[in-house]
């Protein structure tokens, strides 16, 4: 059975909490060719086993990875297409990506909600909700909870779904 693309979905949660298990569990239901793009960076032997883990997760299911920590948008248009549901996994990890090449975060924001609306395929985001916590004591991490915000803001405003993910259990906020 495929499910018709009634608008992206954007998944939150916290660290561990279920969330891209979740949304996986959504692109393969949804009878499309699945597509995985990962935006994390490999910065140490920690994150490597992390990006392992996650690929051995998917590994004979039928997903196709896309590894693109920055130009996410190009990418979103370049892999558009009726027959697809994509999963992008995370937008915390592009918003790291973003600061640490000193990008225009607006620009960037801004481009990726234009292409929103448009897309064929069904897009389904992951992200961490990173403002529940303590204001962070330095100025980065402080930018870093502030732009996480703004652009979950922007996806959600931009979704026909939203869930909240805690103890791997799905609450639906949207949709």
């Amino acid at each position: 059975m495929t499910i018709p693309n009634a608008g992206p979905v954007l998944v939150l949660g916290g660290a561990r909490s279920g969330k891209s298990s979740f949304a996986e569990r959504l692109v393969e239901a949804s009878g499309l060719a699945m597509h995985y793009v990962a935006t994390g960076r490999a910065y140490d032997e920690e994150m490597r086993d992390r990006i392992a883990r996650h690929q051995a997760a998917r590994q004979g299911k039928g997903w196709t990875t896309h590894e693109e920590p920055v130009e996410l948008s190009g990418l979103l248009r370049s892999l558009d297409s009726p027959g697809r549901a994509i999963l992008v996994d995370c937008l915390t990890l592009w918003v790291t990506n973003l600061m640490m090449e000193g990008r225009d975060m607006a620009a960037e924001f801004a481009a990726l909600a234009a292409l929103l609306p448009g897309m064929q395929a069904r897009l389904i985001f992951v992200s961490n909700e990173v403002g529940l916590g303590i204001v962070p004591e330095n100025r980065m991490a402080r930018d870093f909870r502030d732009h996480a915000g703004r652009l979950h803001q922007i996806v959600a405003e931009n979704s026909a779904e939203v869930y909240f993910v805690a103890a791997g259990l799905p609450l639906k906020m949207k949709g």
